[in-house]
């Protein structure tokens, strides 16, 4: 057994989160290319390297505050706070010391729109979320779910220096595309919740609501995913391919929906499609905006 405190690099790599990390600097490079305006190539490293940076420290700062429930799910307990390898001070003064290194640099060497929008998401995904939400109300990733939003509008303004309609529909598929992604990991991971008295929706509301919600959710989503191209941020390669990525997460969400199995088959079917569908949306925006190809709805 390792002795508390003894952490080897790669535990303060973990405490980064690196797979939520990708997904965070992924989503926030598609909002500096699809921004208006141009960047300097080091100017837009140093962007998204303090993206990574604060969403690591988001990671550190939850990994914190949670290692009591942490230690108590299968899914989280070889973490490095609650596997004692990493003590909870170290990991606070870890993501704290991220946390202001990112702001900083973001505001000096970027623009400081960009580092107020960083600094905002780190304290909600730390404070509001992790601190205030999740052990408290079972709408926890609704409201939560903004924090894994906010990145590509900081890509955005990273280059405007401004936020708009463009950067906050970005902002509004990533939020409503949350509830549905983490309710359908949830629907088979609920017992760990339970166990460690995390109100998630299966726990306080049953396995049926939750179904219920997913596919409202999902319903909600799809329209708002063509909104990049009603309002021309997008063109008809991507609207054409999101109303077709749309209609099969609808099918994903309707089979949960009437699953009445106990395996979860259906909601990890859904899970790992909704990983995709994410990925692909803004992979569509990047391929449009980096080819130059965005060939407009409205002439």
């Amino acid at each position: 057994m390792p002795q508390i405190g003894m952490a080897a690099p790669g535990d303060y790599f973990e405490l980064l989160k690196p797979r939520v990390m990708s997904l965070v600097i992924f989503t926030g490079f598609v909002g500096l290319v699809v921004a208006p305006g141009t960047i300097n190539p080091v100017i837009a490293f140093t962007a998204l390297l303090c993206i990574a940076i604060g969403a690591g420290a988001s990671g550190a700062l939850n990994m914190w505050y949670d290692a009591d429930i942490d230690a108590k799910m299968a899914r989280t307990a070889k973490r490095p706070v609650p596997a004692g390898r990493v003590t909870p001070g170290e990991s606070f003064g870890f993501g704290m010391t991220l946390s202001i290194g990112s702001v900083l640099t973001m505001g000096l060497a970027v623009n400081w729109v960009a580092a107020g929008l960083l600094a905002f998401t780190i304290f909600f995904y730390a404070f509001i979320y992790t601190i205030w939400l999740k052990r408290r109300t079972p709408q926890n990733i609704v409201i939560g779910g903004a924090a894994g939003a906010f990145p590509p509008m900081i890509g955005w303004a990273a280059v405007t220096g401004s936020v708009s309609i463009e950067s906050i529909t970005l902002f509004l598929i990533i939020f409503m595309w949350t509830p549905p992604h983490f309710w359908a990991l949830a629907l088979f991971t609920s017992e760990d919740y339970e166990n460690a008295g995390v109100p998630m929706l299966p726990v306080v509301a049953g396995e049926p609501e939750t179904r219920r919600q997913i596919m409202l959710y999902s319903v909600l989503l799809v329209p708002i995913t063509l909104l990049p191209g009603i309002i021309g941020m997008a063109g008809w390669i991507y609207t054409g391919v999101t109303a077709v990525l749309g209609a099969a997460f609808l099918v994903f969400a309707f089979r949960v929906w009437r699953d009445r199995s106990d395996n979860h088959k259906k909601a990890k079917q859904l899970f790992a499609y909704s990983i995709l569908y994410l990925f692909l949306l803004f992979s569509v925006l990047l391929v449009e905006h980096g080819f130059g190809i965005v060939f407009p709805l409205h002439v």
